[in-house]
This record gives structure tokens, C-alpha cells and sequence, in this order.
């Protein structure tokens, strides 16, 4: 049996104009070339694969059983094709192949689900790499250098290599499932205005709270009350926990509004601080600022 020859660019190209226009003269007509040409190019396409593509018992080519398999190929190749050279055409531009994001966990995920569905479709050749993180993680990943480009929440002090600008806060309200000790605290019986829970009270109880991973915010506590605290990674896990009544603890409110009107969760009136206000910031190292991809999604993210 004959090897199967490789079919050129051109020849997956004219089989999909063949297939896309109904005819060899549309095609032909389509790619201004002579009806003969598209004939021929189809005829050695078919003779290097070994099989017929069309049956040409009609007026109209219609495609065999493997033609239909193979077109499917052909424009998978001509995508592919494209996406090639729309890259190469970017890069020339000075655009970036590659963007690394790191995202604080606390940033309101519809508002950064918004902002990257708009990226994919204003730079849709720039592959996207994304890190979700709490506190120090996402400045430690820019620092690093494996994001270009960081939406960090609170810090302390900021790095000399950090170069950060403010871009708003998230809203952090206290609350814990209504079954739990501290809720109940706060219930009445008579149905009036519940008084604010004094730091007595919370100081006894397990205070669920955000850690970080790294040491940037090593021996640093950002809302914390309590004597006894459960330290997590994942805001997922805390969400969890809250639900489950095992604690109490200061979480988004656009996190948590569904939660609150359900019942799920009550908010906690305190005595001190009722709510926390987290910065939000855009970072990135002071000696590689991003590029024009990377500046346009900051833009965006900052909106």
C-alpha cells in the first residue's frame, strides 16, 4: 500500500473553498483562479490521501463519507493557520504571546469575569495565564516574576520592586451562620433592634480568618478579634465553614448578599469596627511594566 502524501496549505485551502462555495466554478470564481486549476488542485489532493473526497456523479461535487471527515480537518488546519499568523502579526506589533494575572481572592468575581471575557475578545491571540491568591501571594507571584500583572489586596508596606496604584476597596462585613453562639448573642425576644456584640463576646469564639501563604504578611492581621482563630487559604473553604456555623468571620458582602437574604447567614452588629474596608490595588515590578495587552487589562480591571 502507497504512503499517504502530506497535502499542502493551499490544497486544504481550496477544498474548503470548494466545499464552502457548492461547486469547482464558485470556487474558482472565489479564489480568481481557472475552474481547471480547482479541478486539478482537488484531483492531487485526492490522489495524495488515496481516497475520493467528491462524487461527481451530479451536476454539483457532493462530498463522499471521507470527504466529510477530512474537511472537518481541513478547516481545523486553516484555523489553526490563521490563529498562527494573527499571532506573528501581534508579536510584530509588540504585543504580548503570553500574560501572566494574579487576582487577589477578595476581588468581586463577576466584575473580573466581566473584565476577561472582554480580554479574549480584544486580544484574542494573547494567551492568558491566571493565579487567584489571598494577601501576600499575588505580590509574591508578581515579584517573581511568573505574573506580569497583579490585582493585590491589602499590604502593609509595598516593595521597592512593586509598583502600585489604588483602584478601589472591597466591602468586608462580620457574619456567622444564625445558629451560632455569637448570632444568638445578638437575637432578642421581644422582636426590637438587637444591640452590637461587645469584643468580649467575639474574643471566645473561633474566628475564621483569611491566611497567607507567603511571608510578606508574616506576624500581620488585617480584621482579626478574636483569642482563638482557624487560619485558611481558600475563601471557598471559610464560605464553607461559616455556612456550617464552626465560626464566625468578616467576608465580602456582594460574597455573601444571597446568603443574607436567605437566611443562610446574618450579619453581626459590633461594638467595634463594623466593617473592614480592603484595598484593592494594581501591581506590577517597577522594571517590567506590562505590555500593551497587560496595560489595556489593567485598564479594564480598574474600571
Amino acid at each position: 500500500m502507497p504512503d499517504t502524501g502530506t497535502p499542502t496549505l493551499d490544497q486544504l485551502h481550496v477544498l474548503t473553498a470548494v466545499v464552502a462555495a457548492g461547486s469547482f466554478s464558485a470556487a474558482a470564481r472565489r479564489l480568481h483562479r481557472a475552474q481547471s486549476v480547482i479541478s486539478y488542485t482537488i484531483g492531487n489532493l485526492e490522489a495524495q490521501l488515496g481516497v475520493a473526497l467528491f462524487a461527481r456523479d451530479g451536476r454539483r461535487p457532493v462530498l463522499t463519507e471521507a470527504g466529510r471527515a477530512l474537511v472537518a480537518d481541513a478547516r481545523r488546519v486553516g484555523r489553526l493557520v490563521d490563529e498562527l499568523r494573527a499571532r506573528a502579526a501581534a508579536l510584530r506589533r509588540g504585543l504580548e504571546a503570553e500574560l501572566g494575572l494574579a487576582v487577589d481572592v477578595m476581588f468581586p468575581t463577576a466584575r473580573l469575569v466581566a473584565a476577561l471575557d472582554d480580554f479574549a475578545r480584544e486580544y484574542p491571540t494573547v494567551g492568558l495565564r491566571l493565579r487567584i491568591e489571598a494577601l501576600g501571594g499575588v505580590a509574591q507571584l508578581v515579584l517573581d516574576g511568573a505574573c506580569q500583572l497583579g490585582v493585590s489586596g491589602w499590604m502593609s508596606v509595598v516593595p521597592d520592586a512593586l509598583e502600585r496604584r489604588a483602584i478601589g476597596e472591597v466591602r468586608l462585613i462580620p457574619v456567622a451562620a444564625p445558629t451560632h453562639p455569637v448570632a444568638r448573642a445578638q437575637a432578642t425576644t421581644d422582636g426590637s433592634t438587637p444591640g452590637p456584640i461587645d469584643s468580649a463576646t467575639l474574643r471566645e469564639q473561633v474566628q475564621l480568618v483569611l491566611t497567607d501563604r507567603t511571608a510578606l504578611t508574616a506576624g500581620q492581621d488585617f480584621g482579626v478579634l478574636a483569642l482563638r482563630t482557624w487560619r485558611l487559604g481558600d475563601l471557598g473553604a471559610k464560605h464553607a465553614l461559616l455556612l456550617a456555623g464552626l465560626g464566625w468571620g468578616n467576608m465580602p458582602a456582594e460574597m455573601v448578599a444571597d446568603d443574607l437574604a436567605a437566611g443562610r447567614l446574618v450579619r453581626l452588629q459590633l461594638a467595634e469596627v463594623p466593617e473592614y474596608r480592603y484595598p484593592i490595588g494594581l501591581i506590577h515590578r517597577t522594571d517590567s511594566p506590562p505590555g500593551p495587552a497587560g496595560a489595556w487589562l489593567a485598564e479594564r480591571l480598574a474600571r
